[in-house]
């Protein structure tokens, strides 16, 4: 077993197991989770190189959900889901370094090929806009710094491709959500259930060959 940090790796006959810290699962203490551990294979003993993961990504500044699936072939399967949360008293430049940490840490623990981020879209709220374009300035930096690919979609893609109807109710994609992916129910919290939505939506676009986005290089 080695410690570093916040994190925890671990080896055994149950394969490798990645422990993620407090804010990653959704918990704004800092600290280790020992009983909530990332197995590195999955339900059916599969090594994490079979199939494509994608990491989805719903930013935000307060809760920037996650979810994360894997492609084979025209299977898609869940992995997991979870949100990054920063408590609202703590300073802009804090709240983006715990986000970043946590992107970070995702990154390493699930070892996406492809990150994909909504796309800024600005409403009446331009307060809320920059707020949000802050969350996905970092989590581009953390996919930058990885090497891992980047696509972005818009709301409207995402709707799209999950319902076939790029106007729908949140409530529709959600519920389409659970049924792409076999769930017993609505992913929680909805910003979870979101970055699920745009994992998809990525696995749908990229098997028609209407992936945006790329390589975004490689940190130093």
């Amino acid at each position: 077993m080695r410690i570093r940090g916040e994190i925890c790796l671990c080896g055994g006959a149950g394969g490798r197991r990645y422990y993620m810290w407090r804010a990653v699962q959704g918990c704004p203490e800092r600290g280790n989770l020992p009983g909530v551990a990332v197995n590195m294979v999955d339900r059916r003993g599969q090594s994490p190189s079979v199939g494509r993961v994608i990491l989805g990504i719903d930013p935000g500044t307060a809760t920037m959900g996650w979810g994360v699936v894997r492609q084979e072939g025209n299977r898609l399967r869940y992995v997991q889901h979870g949100a990054i949360v920063t408590p609202s008293t703590w300073e802009m430049p804090r709240r983006l370094g715990r986000l970043f940490d946590g992107v970070t840490e995702l990154v390493k623990g699930y070892r996406p090929e492809t990150v994909a981020v909504e796309e800024l879209f600005f409403n009446t709220n331009v307060t809320t806009g920059i707020t949000v374009g802050q969350a996905r300035g970092v989590v581009l930096l953390a996919a930058y710094r990885a090497g891992i690919e980047v696509a972005e979609y818009t709301p409207l893609q995402v709707k799209q491709a999950i319902t076939s109807y790029g106007r729908a109710e949140k409530r529709q994609v959600q519920e389409m959500v659970k049924t792409l992916l076999n769930l017993r129910e609505i992913p929680k919290p909805d910003d979870a259930a979101d970055g699920l939505a745009i994992a998809i939506c990525h696995a749908f676009s990229s098997r028609m060959g209407g992936v945006r986005g790329g390589k975004v290089g490689v940190g130093k």
